[in-house]
């Protein structure tokens, strides 16, 4: 039998079949997909086949044996095990980031390790400045220029509010026809969002811990869910940090679209727009025309420090 994985559990699978039917999954011994070292070889969004198993139980329970090949899946550095990766979900038309400035703050450095990820497995990324309605004229003005940094570069940008419904039909215009993952730290409004798109899913939700200004973890594994108007969303749980994995060196600005567009007037053909003389990156950083938050993001990536992605200092 064929279906897609609606859930992971870490051991358990839930899979739907192209009919509609739903059943509980295993893995059998180690499964290992070629090449990637993964904590999680099977991931939401998964088209795999999978034998039923009648033995010692009242239900069948399915047996995954094959994972299809996969589109394309995000996927970042596990927490704990800084050589293994974490894939998030798999063959996914689009992410939604979802941003908030304060309560609790979005850093651009994770935005753009997101974004980076994203465009090296060519998913398209649209980013939501969520909860625009409790922002003071000082804090709505950093969301305009982070919006105006990021549409420059081609990103679509688009103010919501979750509570008030600013923006939602917008949303779920660009969902329609399609698979959209939702993801972002904890306590951005990711759950509240999806309730506010489907009601009857009536999603968990959290308060924002005082104690830390940090969101409280209400999604602890990804979810598929089919909607009412043609669509199917991913909720992922809250990412504290987003470390980047499986990039040379000399591919990263590949994928900080602003910079590939200048590559080719760099006087070296493998400039890395750091030391190198007559270096179009940095002349337009000089220029203002690439924005200093970016080229700082992308020399971070470059140093690849094991342990910084994780802490919240790294990500201011």
């Amino acid at each position: 039998m064929t279906g897609i994985v609606y859930k992971s559990t870490g051991s358990w699978y839930t899979v739907k079949t192209d009919l509609g039917a739903v059943y509980p999954c295993r893995i059998k011994g180690k499964f290992r997909m070629k090449g990637i070292k993964s904590t999680n070889p099977v991931a939401v969004g998964d088209r795999v086949d999978f034998d039923l198993d009648y033995d010692n139980n009242e239900e069948p329970v399915g047996v995954i044996t094959l994972i299809h090949d996969r589109k394309n899946y995000i996927v970042r550095k596990s927490v704990n095990l800084s050589k293994q990766t974490h894939i998030i979900a798999a063959n996914i038309d689009q992410v939604f980031l979802l941003i908030t400035i304060d309560n609790p703050p979005t850093f651009t450095s994770f935005i753009d390790r997101f974004l980076v990820t994203a465009e090296a497995y060519s998913i398209k990324t649209i980013l939501l400045f969520n909860k625009v309605d409790t922002y003071d004229k000082d804090t709505l003005n950093e969301v305009k220029y982070l919006a105006h940094v990021y549409r420059k570069i081609g990103y679509d940008c688009i103010g919501i509010s979750a509570t008030t419904g600013k923006n939602i039909e917008k949303v779920k215009g660009l969902m329609t026809g399609k698979v959209s993952m939702f993801a972002g730290h904890s306590g951005v409004g990711k759950s509240t969002l999806v309730n506010a798109i489907e009601p009857e899913l009536d999603l968990k939700t959290k308060a924002i811990s005082a104690q830390h200004s940090q969101g409280q973890h209400t999604t602890t594994f990804a979810e598929m869910f089919d909607l009412s108007f043609d669509a199917k969303i991913i909720d992922t749980p809250g990412i504290k940090g987003f470390g980047v994995v499986d990039m040379d060196k000399e591919e990263v600005s590949d994928y900080f679209p602003e910079f590939f567009a200048l590559k080719q007037d760099c006087k070296f053909n493998n400039c890395i727009h750091v030391e190198e003389p007559h270096c179009a990156v940095k002349d337009a950083l000089e220029a203002n025309d690439i924005a200093a938050s970016r080229y700082r993001s992308y020399l971070q990536i470059l140093e690849g420090d094991e342990d910084h992605f994780r802490t919240e200092e790294w990500m201011k």
